[in-house]
């Protein structure tokens, strides 16, 4: 298996280091808090990003300590060479694509339904009825018509009715004021009829308001207007400019579409459009039913225009369809003209040439409906399986759009199927988000084939029976993650309990490989983690004892091995005194244990260590704190250096933080049934060792 050597230099908390990826494998890094997972996938991320697009994303990650250097010791990755592209899962991912307020993850019909399939089964069904397109693409003025006649038919208002509200009614409902100027007006005719008529108006009644302010023209000051002023503050009072704006507006509208209506109607709409007193119940009569018309045509044209799988999909009989969409000028009388019919022959004839092929049609369609309702069968039981299995209250549905032709996934509660969850980030919890958002993320990077998969400790939050949950519709899913080439960051141990040691079968198929990361001082270092590494705390102790050279250091596995096993007898009893510093053993209830229980314990515990035991002897090295400090000195691993100085100094700490951080971590081993032998693996935090490192040297100044 090829392996993908990346270097990480210079991020954040990271100042040299490298990381392993086997390519088309599951690679599990686990580490503890503040190691600089999260560095590692941005560092990764932003390279990759700023190598195909040339952006500098990177320096985002350069270390405080070198914000001063502007040119040098910046971020730097190498080893990303062969890698095109990155997905990472984290918490900006969710916040962006997942849980949009009208669907459940953003573009769910690109994720979920348009694959290739689709595609082809689209191609296959337009390629059928790619004449009526033609039709359309060939005759731009069949467009141009088309959108003359939406705009008038906006003109008329929506209502049953002619709406007061609409243009039409607006511009025309009153009489027109154009073509019948009021007396005392006629002056202002030249104006008045001008094209630009609108921005005269507004200009004229601008200028009014200045009248008052002299007796001299506001506009020229070369005369007195004292007997004019009532002249010209009368067009303010006739006109509106807003409504000789709808005026010029419909004429203008009626006028490009002359040659669509006949003769007699059109003469008829402009007789109407200069009437002086307004518009007569029969006038209104005769618009609604040329609105009528209109609104007969425009709806043809349109289903024409959009013909597809969509508007053929619900039928049974593709000819019938195609039939009703044929347009009979014989009943759309005011628009049956020989530009009309020009226009109207040239689609019929596209449609006729349609019906040849309504067979194969027919057939395309049906076949693309079956394989739209298997692909949302497939994946609605795959996350609701999922959602199921790993006690979720919610299922998710992919639904149609009718508002245009796309799919969404919505969520519903199984308490109330009745209703989609309209903001689903509103009812969810931070466990029940992030889990939706991780299975939701696999099926967009898988959609979009990304070459390196990031997942920033996606499954810590969650409890033992989802993390298992998640992990297996991630990886072994039929739609899942295996054969890719997957980094996943993690401080949570579980996973790799289960992928790499319980389930290592059934996950043979992503070729998990699991190593542990450290960074001692900004220098990034990892170690492998195979199966044979993860022990229960018993076999660890036992390991332990066995392989240990120094005798305080087994003695310290053995009491953790007799709490293990709740064994507190008198070796247990007498071990405690050795850590309690007591010169005369006692037992819990401070009474002095006997010699002859000192001796039984003390050949117990000989037996167990494999080497000599002298209470005394173990006493007076326990109480020498020099002996101590060389014991810690000597120690290679941060477990062992912590459970000498607890025994040495941990009282004496200053910080209560790190002295209950101590306290827990002698009994750590505890929290769960595998982990890491802590002689091997370095899992207590730097930082602590930092302190009683600095403890220590205190001690020895003394």
């Amino acid at each position: 298996m090829s392996k993908i050597n990346i270097q990480i230099c210079r991020c954040n908390s990271i100042e040299a280091g490298q990381i392993k990826l086997v390519e088309n494998s599951l690679n599990i890094k686990y580490a503890i808090n503040g190691t600089g997972k999260s560095t590692i996938s941005k560092a990764i991320q932003f390279a990759i990003n700023d190598k195909n697009v040339a952006t500098n994303y990177l320096i985002q990650l350069k270390p405080f300590k070198y914000r001063t250097d502007s040119n040098t010791n910046n971020p730097e990755i190498t080893g990303i060479d062969a890698l095109e592209s990155v997905a990472i899962f984290n918490e900006e991912y969710v916040s962006q694509y997942v849980f949009q307020p009208n669907e459940l993850l953003k573009n769910s019909f690109d994720i979920f339904i348009n694959n290739e399939a689709y595609k082809k089964g689209m191609d296959e069904i337009n390629d059928l009825i790619k004449d009526i397109s033609k039709t359309f693409d060939e005759n731009k003025d069949i467009e141009i018509m088309l959108n003359d006649l939406n705009e008038l038919f906006q003109s008329f208002g929506t209502a049953k009715g002619f709406a007061k509200s609409s243009t039409f009614y607006k511009a025309v409902g009153k009489g027109n004021l154009i073509e019948n100027i009021p007396q005392g007006l006629e002056v202002y005719k030249d104006f008045i009829k001008h094209d630009k008529n609108t921005t005269w108006l507004k200009w004229q009644m601008t200028g009014k308001d200045y009248l008052d302010i002299s007796n001299c023209c506001p506009f020229c000051t070369s005369s007195s207007i004292e007997e004019k002023k009532d002249t010209i503050k009368a067009i303010g009072d006739n006109y509106d400019s807003k409504l000789i704006e709808h005026l010029n507006k419909v004429i203008n509208t009626v006028s490009k579409l002359s040659s669509y209506f006949t003769e007699d109607t059109y003469k008829k709409i402009i007789a109407i459009s200069k009437n002086i007193d307004g518009l007569q119940k029969e006038q209104e009569t005769f618009l609604l039913e040329i609105r009528e018309q209109i609104d007969t045509l425009i709806s043809k044209l349109s289903s024409i225009k959009s013909l597809g799988f969509k508007s053929l999909k619900d039928f049974d009989k593709v000819d019938a369809v195609i039939k009703d969409f044929k347009i009979d000028l014989n009943y759309i009388g005011h628009l049956n003209t020989e530009a009309t019919s020009e226009k109207i022959t040239k689609i019929n004839k596209s449609l006729d040439e349609i019906l040849e092929k309504s067979g194969q049609l027919q057939g395309k369609v049906k076949l693309q409906k079956v394989r739209i309702e298997d692909t949302i069968k497939t994946y609605e039981k795959e996350i609701n399986d999922f959602l199921k299995y790993a006690g979720y209250s919610y299922s998710v549905n992919i639904e149609e759009d009718v508002n245009s032709n796309s799919y969404k996934m919505q969520l519903t509660h199984n308490d109330f199927v009745e209703s989609n969850i309209d903001n689903a980030k509103n009812h969810l919890s931070y466990g029940e988000k992030n889990a939706f958002a991780l299975i939701l993320f696999m099926f967009d990077t898988l959609k979009n084939n990304q070459q390196l998969i990031i997942l920033d400790d996606p499954i810590s939050s969650f409890d033992k029976n989802k993390k298992f949950a998640i992990i297996e519709m991630l990886f072994r899913g039929e739609k899942s993650f295996k054969n890719k080439t997957v980094l996943m960051l993690t401080h949570d141990f579980e996973p790799i309990v289960d992928i790499v040691l319980h389930h290592s079968d059934i996950f043979n198929m992503v070729k998990p490989s699991a190593s542990f990361l450290e960074n001692i001082e900004g220098k990034l270092s990892e170690k492998e983690i195979v199966k044979d590494d993860i022990k229960s705390f018993i076999e660890i102790v036992e390991e332990n004892i066995a392989s240990l050279d120094e005798t305080i250091n087994k003695l310290i596995y053995l009491r953790r091995l007799y709490e293990i096993k709740n064994n507190k007898g008198l070796a247990y009893q007498l071990l405690s005194n050795v850590f309690h510093k007591r010169e005369i053993p006692t037992h819990k209830s401070e009474e002095e244990m006997t010699e002859e229980e000192i001796n039984e314990a003390s050949r117990e515990i000989q037996k167990a260590i494999n080497e000599s035991f002298q209470y005394n002897t173990c006493y007076l090295n326990m109480s020498d704190n020099n002996e101590l400090i060389r014991l810690y000195e000597k120690a290679t691993n941060n477990y062992e250096k912590l459970q000498i100085y607890r025994v040495l100094n941990n009282d004496n700490h200053d910080s209560r933080t790190i002295r209950k951080f101590i306290n827990e971590t002698f009994h750590i081993e505890n929290d769960h049934i595998y982990q890491l032998n802590p002689c091997k693996y370095q899992t207590v935090p730097h930082y602590i060792i930092k302190e009683c490192n600095q403890d220590i040297e205190l001690l020895k100044a003394k």
